[in-house]
């Protein structure tokens, strides 16, 4: 019955392949600098190869019979002797498709999915809009998938970067490239700039990191090592993979270990792993407290709570405690991030998310009912103390670059749904210098500011040279709908006087008045 059900959808997968159409290429400018997208956690589509036959499917994204293929495919052992997480089934190699000049891995992750096929939208969104632009596949834009189960610094991951960068250099005829990297894609970035700083200054450009964890994701990273993580939201996590088998997967993952929050930043607010627990004291009496671990100590809970934890593969049950060993790896990846600097002649841009309530501390159990086993804390829910970010990384995180950047800023949204967000998509083609130049746009505030009027007088009076200026100008916003709209009206007002004296020397006065209406200040400058 299995059998034959897996052949079912075999089948409905060929034929949604077949029924879809090719989108044609717009407009194509040439002159464009080659880009390359990095994506972050689960952001790449992975196969499993068989390696008798050399058959191949597609393990991850997928909605069909996905619980089944993570399971069989992808859940997997750390070995400490290589730093590399391993398929627990030996007969299989988990690939990344590198179709359409590696888009195809980024771009929808699960290309089956008919309905609600935007909850696996990736840069999809991004590549739509950068074709308009001009871009083209295969010549100025190019995607970068990997596998996010591995260490951000992997030699096999760091080799395959390099060998990308050189790739696509050659085919844009020796132009530098733009790298936009998303979440943990940023960490991947930065660790091979930091390993292979002579090979990043040789081929990068720009590098633009949109949400990137650089400090960690505390809040997000601690409940998913006691709770497991869901990949999508709403409707669709009941057709896709459980909490719990996404939690077997990850606790073997060098990845998730390295996006911890990071223990020597100095954070604002330290982010805490909190428990109810009841103590006894000297007096004999017992009391319910409430206990505060910061980073560095939550590590013993994390231990606590999983020291039984268990998976069963093909018929034997495997223990997956927390493990120490590729908590050694990740501490050491840290301290490859932390002392990574960017190149003089790369310039760095920093886009984070903003006005979402992100989890920076948990805490579990209450005064009314104390955590009393920690081994049950994987089967409590947790409650959360939150700050400003994306719903996944803290502003605070993501802005901590530790680099020197061009300009950081912040645009609200959600952690993967700001790469489909069209202040972001003006802000790309502005950096990029993409499309139509618009010299007045500003990325900060996301307004642009074009003149309306222009009158410039010059006359002589008692043997002094004037010069007046008038200016208006216009500030054009748009809106959450995309919609024009009108901020408001500036007016800019300069007089210039000049006096030659004996001598040929020279004397000159300068003010400006600048007036904007419904506002009573006015601001002036003399010099």
């Amino acid at each position: 019955m299995a059998i034959l059900l897996e052949e079912v959808l075999r089948s409905v997968e060929l034929w949604l392949s077949l029924i879809k159409k090719p989108q044609p290429q717009p407009c194509v400018n040439p002159n464009l600098d080659p880009v390359l997208l990095v994506p972050g956690v689960g952001g790449s589509i992975l196969h499993a190869v068989n390696d008798s036959d050399g058959n191949h499917e597609r393990v991850w994204v997928r909605f069909l019979s996905a619980e089944y293929k993570l399971k069989t495919k992808l859940w997997s052992r750390y070995d400490p002797s290589t730093g590399k997480t391993v398929t627990m089934d030996a007969n299989s190699t988990i690939k990344i498709p590198e179709d359409r000049h590696g888009l195809y891995a980024i771009d929808i992750l699960d290309p089956d999915l008919v309905i609600g096929s935007e909850s696996v939208y990736y840069f999809h969104d991004m590549i739509v809009e950068m074709r308009k632009w001009g871009y083209q596949e295969g010549t100025t834009i190019f995607g970068f998938g990997y596998d996010f189960r591995q260490s951000n610094r992997l030699q096999e991951t760091m080799d395959r970067f390099a060998a990308k960068l050189e790739l696509v250099y050659d085919a844009a005829g020796g132009k530098k490239i733009n790298i936009i990297s998303h979440s943990m894609g940023g960490l991947l970035v930065k660790c091979f700039m930091g390993l292979h700083c002579d090979i990043f200054e040789k081929y990068v450009k720009n590098w633009i990191a949109i949400a990137a964890p650089f400090q960690g994701a505390p809040g997000c990273i601690n409940y998913t090592f006691l709770n497991g993580m869901s990949f999508v939201d709403g409707w669709e996590q009941n057709l896709f993979i459980s909490k719990w088998s996404m939690h077997q997967l990850l606790i073997e993952c060098p990845s998730i270990y390295e996006l911890m929050g990071c223990p020597d930043f100095h954070w604002q607010h330290i982010p805490l792993l909190e428990l109810w627990r009841e103590r006894q004291h000297p007096d004999g009496k017992s009391r319910i407290i409430l206990e505060s671990y910061p980073p560095r100590d939550s590590i013993e809970i994390f231990k606590q709570a999983l020291v039984n934890n268990t998976v069963n593969y093909d018929g034997e049950e495997i223990p997956l405690p927390f493990n120490l060993e590729i908590l050694k790896w990740a501490n050491k990846t840290r301290e490859i991030l932390s002392s990574a600097k960017l190149p003089s002649h790369v310039k760095f841009y920093n886009i984070y998310g903003t006005n979402l309530e992100t989890a920076h501390s948990i805490c579990y159990g209450s005064e009314n009912k104390p955590v009393s086993d920690l081994q049950q804390l994987c089967h409590l829910q947790a409650k959360y103390v939150c700050v400003d970010g994306d719903g996944t990384v803290p502003v605070e995180s993501a802005k901590a670059d530790g680099l020197n950047a061009e300009a950081r800023v912040g645009i609200p949204g959600e952690h993967r749904g700001i790469l489909c967000d069209p202040h972001l998509f003006r802000i790309l083609k502005h950096w990029l210098k993409a499309g139509d130049p618009d010299p007045f746009y500003n990325p900060l505030n996301d307004y642009v500011i074009l003149p309306t009027a222009f009158e410039v007088e010059r006359y002589a009076e008692k043997g002094l040279e004037v010069e007046t200026l008038k200016e208006e100008w216009e500030i054009i916003s748009k809106d959450q709908d995309d919609q024009i709209n009108t901020a408001c009206e500036l007016s800019l007002s300069s007089l210039s006087v000049s006096h030659e004296g004996a001598n040929q020397s020279c004397s000159e006065a300068h003010t400006t008045v600048i007036v904007q209406p419904g506002n009573e200040e006015c601001k002036m400058s003399m010099t």
